[in-house]
């Protein structure tokens, strides 16, 4: 099992986010021993969703202002339709993702969350996989579209839908793995 107990993990996320895009990599990174951290927009619970049905809440544990991205070692962006789309509406959360890549830290998104990525103007020339309604916008940022259960580029970890969990999350923790191992 990789080694990630010193690992600091962020995961930015607001009502609409796809229920199992969001716990899913959040239980494999706990389990793996990381301090998970979820940020939002504001403190109050947060609604998940199942495609389009309501499912649990969770509630932030900080807002996207108080975000030091000094302290994390890796992004996690789940999907959802509604989550995404309102996330790339708030500078806080492109700022952070652009301080991810300008650091060259991982970032990890699956599903509709490359649009914040298409929005953080950080995927022209890398390779992406993403929920197909978002190719044509992925291609006209410059990303080359790939259609696979988890593509990773440099530090980034993209995926399609959540049957890519399972690859996704074994792809986020073995990549987490070999940044903490390697000298600062």
């Amino acid at each position: 099992m990789t080694d990630i107990t010193q690992a600091h993990v962020l995961i930015l996320a607001t009502d609409g986010f796809e229920q199992s895009e969001l716990f899913s990599p959040r239980e494999a990174l706990m389990d793996a021993g990381a301090k998970v951290t979820l940020a939002s927009i504001g403190t109050d619970p947060i609604q998940g969703m199942k495609h389009a049905e309501k499912a649990e809440t969770i509630t932030p544990d900080l807002m996207l202002h108080d975000v030091d991205v000094g302290d994390y070692d890796a992004l996690v962006l789940p999907g959802g339709v509604t989550n995404p789309d309102t996330l790339r509406l708030q500078p806080e959360a492109i700022t952070i993702i652009q301080a991810f890549f300008d650091e060259d830290k991982i970032v990890a998104a699956i599903c509709h969350a490359p649009w914040l990525l298409i929005e953080a103007d950080v995927v022209d020339g890398l390779r992406v996989a993403s929920w197909p309604s978002l190719h044509t916008d992925l291609e006209n940022a410059g990303a080359e579209v790939v259609d696979a259960a988890v593509v990773i580029d440099g530090n980034l970890i993209t995926s399609r839908n959540p049957d890519d969990l399972p690859a996704f999350n074994a792809a986020l923790i073995e990549a987490i793995g070999a940044q903490v191992r390697e000298p600062a």
